[in-house]
């Protein structure tokens, strides 16, 4: 197929885009390079640097099957400050883009979603049936778009999946995370242990978790590529699908650290502060749908992941 990855020269859109060239694909990545970056577009892509909004640009050169959709803003925090960025990027973008496909009659698509469509939940895994109540515009501002594709797919033939997921690490040929500033945690870990940073920053050790650190999920890159491909090829006319990505179990803060001290030999300093206010203890995703309906797992453990990042990182130095 020829495929449009929007916000392909982010982290896991490459990762997307780099298995999709290895599967015989054509992939062109539409990129506004805002948090992306052109040395993360693989080897065989087309790069076109624009916005999702001029997507209807690229799709009218016509012969596109489908669409793998990344092109987001995705920092809590910043939406908490600056919602209205989230609602004309993530919204207002994918609206222009799912009038773009309809336009050109492309009628499959992947989008990118997040766990954090949940909001707070308790200490078991989440199913697809658990309700959605996003407390902060990330969170909201993708239910949002979730709600869009259900109704694009049920009037107009939209063959769609949603796929949500919390934390992703490690590295993919070559490809890795390239955020600046960095705010996830296996980063920040390793930037400690490779003395890039004073120490990581560890927010609670009294929660109610064996080690008291909070319990989060956390996914190889690809791994989680994998399971886009997968999507791709299963999904339906008319149909919109949900489906959470996740180890089912999850990993402590303090066993990230740990991991990352014995993966690397080096002695990873933290600086202990009190819970940030809306933290929940646990959030971990059950994978028991996708992995029924198209066999997807997640299989690599979490010292590849670390491993791999760990590479990556020294790469890059």
């Amino acid at each position: 197929m020829k495929i449009l990855v929007t916000g392909g020269a982010g982290y896991i859109g490459s990762v997307v885009a780099a298995q999709l060239i290895e599967s015989g694909h054509t992939v062109v990545v539409l990129d506004n390079l805002t948090t992306g970056s052109s040395v993360g577009v693989p080897p065989g892509v087309e790069f076109v640097q624009g916005d999702v909004k001029q997507a209807g640009d690229v799709l009218g050169r016509g012969g596109f099957d489908a669409v793998m959709h990344f092109a987001a803003r995705s920092q809590v925090g910043e939406s908490v400050r600056k919602p209205e960025m989230y609602w004309d990027n993530n919204v207002g973008g994918t609206l222009a883009l799912l009038e773009a496909m309809r336009g050109h009659g492309v009628r499959r698509i992947v989008f990118s979603s997040t766990a954090a469509t949940y909001g707070v939940v308790g200490d078991k895994p989440i199913t697809e049936d658990a309700p959605v109540a996003p407390i902060n515009p990330y969170g909201q501002s993708k239910i949002a778009v979730d709600f869009a594709l259900q109704g694009e797919a049920t009037a107009h033939g939209l063959a769609a999946t949603s796929l949500r997921y919390f934390n992703v690490g490690g590295a993919y040929a070559g490809l890795g995370e390239r955020h600046d500033p960095e705010t996830h945690l296996i980063p920040n870990v390793l930037r400690a242990a490779a003395g890039l940073i004073p120490a990581v920053e560890l927010y609670g050790t009294d929660y109610p978790t064996p080690d008291g650190t909070a319990i989060r999920d956390y996914l190889h890159v690809a791994d989680l590529a994998e399971a886009h491909l997968l999507a791709l090829d299963a999904v339906e006319p008319g149909i919109h699908t949900i489906y959470n990505l996740g180890s089912g179990t999850g990993t402590s803060v303090r066993e990230i650290i740990d991991t990352a001290g014995e993966v690397t030999g080096l002695p990873i300093p933290v600086n202990v502060h009190p819970r940030r206010p809306g933290d929940p203890p646990y959030l971990v995703a059950s994978a028991t749908r996708i992995a029924h309906d198209l066999g997807w797992k997640a299989h690599r453990p979490l010292p590849q992941i670390i491993a791999d990042a760990w590479t990556f990182l020294n790469s890059t130095l």
